[in-house]
């Protein structure tokens, strides 16, 4: 096998890791407050300490890459997530625990847009689609299977095998990217924007910790607010501050290349509508549909053999339909299914509404993909770094903006009409509105030009 595709296998597999780190202990936080001698809701920190580890991290990986290569810190990443798993498992308190997931989120920061960048620098345009194609389905794949795994672990075993099986996939995952990273991509040596990195950093920190709350029902909603609007200022402020400097820590000139803009900005908007999905269907299944949890994380499941079922035949969907048609007409039925999800009720029968969720999960994995592709389809060798860097940080502030969202429309809603929990309308408003995001996530496809990124999928105009 070629060495890109061992190492694009190799990124997905620690993108794999990451995603699936951030959601797998929520249904262990009862066994893991109980070994703690805490309240479960304290342990909703560890979820949001290792959420903001990363949001932190991501800004300035790609200066890290570029200072001292790809192989060296991609390896130390993966090193470094794997002790501190090691470090999660062994934890004898919170204060432990948490201090641990800091750990291991500096870790996973590094590692997914580190590697991403090495796979980027190894692959030709033309394999590109492919490349990406292997990256980034874990994307959608580990924030369903995460829930019921930890689930399914800490029922059998124990909370700390959740984190004990990391060890040796990490260290095998180690050894690989020692020998299949290339060690002569060219470095580059110049002063880190300090300055920017605070202001980015602190600006993913505020927005992400309002949004972390909010997903979370804690604190007042005119507290998480002001968080997220902090951290939009201070977003703003980072921007203005690297628009002045000849070498920013970030790059936001890569935006006037419209394949990129579209991916962040369109891209963003499908990624948020996306990311409500695993929050607001278990809810649904189980608070109006009278399922528990177990049975509604099995639903989940379909969502995830859509996204493997879409896999096969991405790439050769890419080639012949062409990047934006398949972001516009692929787009609109994602957004149609996420419509549908909101006209799900008890007495739908089971096998169509898993059909309806197989159905999204293969829209959404080939547009995920898609999006993915497009956003690197222009981009020259020399500014890599820099759009892998906003792309990263632009994916992690969606995904979490994505719940925030869901969560404000459900509580809205039942404030609206009086609820004290959620009703079957209120889901299904939620949706309608998720669903609006969803069309209007398509609008920047449309404006792309016909022949957008067919450098990269291969798709030739009549």
């Amino acid at each position: 096998m070629e060495r890109w595709k061992l190492l694009a296998c190799l990124v997905s597999f620690t993108f794999f890791m990451e995603n699936l780190d951030a959601t797998v202990i929520a249904t262990a936080l009862p066994q893991m407050a109980a070994s703690f001698g805490r309240d479960p809701v304290d342990l909703n920190l560890g979820i949001s300490a290792y959420l903001l580890a990363i949001a932190v991290g991501i800004p300035v990986s790609g200066w890290i890459a570029e200072r001292f290569g790809p192989r060296p810190v991609f390896t130390l990443a993966i090193g470094v997530f794997t002790l501190a798993s090691l470090l999660c498992g062994m934890a004898l308190s919170l204060e432990q625990f948490i201090a641990a997931r800091i750990l291991q989120g500096i870790g996973g920061a590094l590692m997914v847009p580190v590697g991403r960048l090495a796979v980027l620098q190894v692959t030709e345009k033309h394999e590109l689609v492919r490349a990406i194609a292997l990256i980034t389905w874990p994307g959608l794949v580990a924030p369903v299977l995460g829930p019921p795994l930890g689930g399914l672990i800490t029922t059998y075993a124990d909370w700390r095998w959740i984190f004990y099986l990391n060890l040796p996939l990490g260290l095998i995952a180690l050894l690989l990217a020692w020998r299949l990273v290339p060690a002569d991509i060219p470095t580059q040596r110049h002063p880190l924007d300090w300055r920017g990195f605070l202001l980015l950093g602190g600006a993913c920190v505020a927005f992400m910790w309002g949004v972390e709350r909010l997903g979370q029902n804690q604190g007042s909603l005119g507290s998480n607010l002001a968080w997220m609007g902090v951290g939009l200022i201070l977003g703003v402020k980072a921007v203005r501050h690297m628009a002045r400097l000849e070498r920013p820590l970030i790059d936001f000139s890569t935006l006037r290349i419209p394949t990129y803009r579209a991916s962040i900005l369109g891209g963003g908007l499908f990624r948020v509508s996306i990311a409500t999905a695993p929050f607001l269907l278990p809810l649904m299944f189980q608070l109006s549909f009278g399922l528990d949890a177990f049975k509604s994380g099995l639903l989940l499941l379909a969502l995830f053999a859509g996204n493997l079922a879409a896999k096969p035949f991405t790439t050769a969907a890419m080639r012949r339909f062409g990047l934006r048609r398949i972001l516009t007409v692929n787009g609109l039925l994602s957004a149609l299914s996420l419509l549908a999800c909101g006209l799900l009720t008890p007495a739908w029968p089971l096998p169509l509404v898993l059909l309806l969720l197989f159905a999204s999960g293969v829209f959404r994995s080939l547009q995920f993909t898609a999006s993915n592709a497009l956003a690197f389809a222009d981009i020259p060798k020399a500014r890599l770094s820099h759009a892998s860097t906003l792309f990263s940080t632009n994916f992690q502030l969606a995904m979490g903006l994505g719940v925030a969202i869901a969560a404000l429309l459900l509580r809205a809603s039942m404030e609206w009409h009086g609820h004290l929990d959620p009703q079957l309308l209120d889901f299904r408003l939620a949706f309608i509105a998720i669903a609006v995001l969803g069309v209007l996530s398509t609008l920047d496809s449309f404006r792309l030009a016909r022949d957008a990124g067919d450098a990269v999928s291969g798709h030739r105009l009549p």
